[in-house]
């Protein structure tokens, strides 16, 4: 008879992830839920820790079947460049304007790689800065500023 051998690092993501969703189940149940029709402020949060139980659980029960890989060298050089870029963009697209704090967002995350060479970040960085201003300044029509009373000289 085998015994049942638990993969650690997903065993506890899965009980995490669902522990979580069942506390906020809990708290969902002190707004009003409403209907599917005529949704409550409560019924959304209840959908989506529901989505997070089931989730915890097929993560759980996959813990149990399957031996995982052991985990490898956290990318430090990843975490420097992606998590401070949406934190520029965000402090500085009212000063700068929408064109050029996307263009040294998407310069500073493309640095998160180190095969990334200085040439192909820019020219990443204006592909993306050019089609986000078509999609969400043409194509969406949103009201921001292009550029801002940082770059008006």
């Amino acid at each position: 008879m085998k015994s049942i051998s638990f993969d650690a690092t997903n065993a506890l993501c899965g009980g995490i992830l669902t522990a979580v969703g069942i506390f906020f189940a809990w708290q969902s149940f002190g707004l009003e839920l409403g209907t599917a029709l005529r949704m409550g402020p409560g019924y959304f949060p209840l959908v989506l820790s529901a989505v997070l139980i089931l989730l915890g659980l097929t993560i759980l029960v996959q813990s149990a079947r399957v031996k995982g890989e052991p985990m490898g060298p956290i990318a430090i050089r990843g975490i420097f460049f992606i998590l401070p870029a949406p934190i520029f963009f965000g402090l500085t697209v009212r000063g700068l304007g929408f064109v050029p704090a996307i263009f040294v967002t998407a310069l500073i995350a493309c640095f998160a790689s180190s095969r990334m060479k200085p040439l192909w970040a820019i020219a990443v960085s204006l592909g993306l800065t050019i089609f986000s201003v078509a999609v969400f300044s043409y194509g969406l029509n949103l009201p921001f500023e292009r550029f801002g009373p940082w770059t008006r000289f």
